[in-house]
């Protein structure tokens, strides 16, 4: 009997836990899905990556954190950055159709899933820290900035390949 009630109640706690986990990734899936981030240059990465500062917005500073490595992919893919001082030349977004992400949302859904294929192109560099001025208090929502590793032409050559961006090499 005593062993039932346990195992009833750890039952219990792991289905609350995993209900309160899937409100928290809603949250984060809804504020992904209104792409409000902000992109800069961090400062120069290894070859064949770009080093960029992401600014994400959420109620929830560990939403914005977590959401950061996705707005980053997103970020390189259709948005750009600007150069800066720190030894940063401006980058154009991957994508020059404005329209490719709604005509290929099938496969930006995917790609862009949690846990999906655009992890396997970017990493933290912070190692999860948020350094105190990278975290501010804007209205009713936090603004916090994620140092990131994008890796663009391991980016590139699969966008390439699945027909999503044409190739460098492919001419005008």
């Amino acid at each position: 009997m005593r062993k039932q009630i346990i195992t009833t109640l750890l039952l219990l706690i792991a289905s609350v836990a995993t209900f309160a986990q899937s409100g928290k990734q809603k949250q984060a899936d809804k504020a992904t899905e209104e792409w409000r981030y902000e992109i800069e240059c961090a400062g120069v990465g290894t070859d064949g990556t770009y080093l960029i500062k992401v600014w994400s917005y959420s109620k929830k500073p560990i939403i914005a954190i977590t959401q950061a490595k996705k707005n980053a992919v997103h970020g390189i893919i259709f948005k750009g950055f600007s150069g800066d001082g720190r030894g940063c030349t401006s980058q154009k977004p991957m994508a020059t159709n404005t329209n490719i992400e709604a005509e290929k949302a099938d496969f930006f859904d995917l790609f862009f899933e949690d846990g999906g294929k655009y992890m396997k192109f970017v990493s933290e560099s912070s190692d999860g820290n948020v350094d105190a001025s990278d975290r501010m208090k804007v209205g009713k929502e936090y603004k916090i900035g994620v140092i990131v590793s994008v890796s663009k032409d391991a980016l590139r050559r699969d966008l390439e390949a699945a027909g999503i961006i044409r190739g460098l090499s492919s001419g005008f």
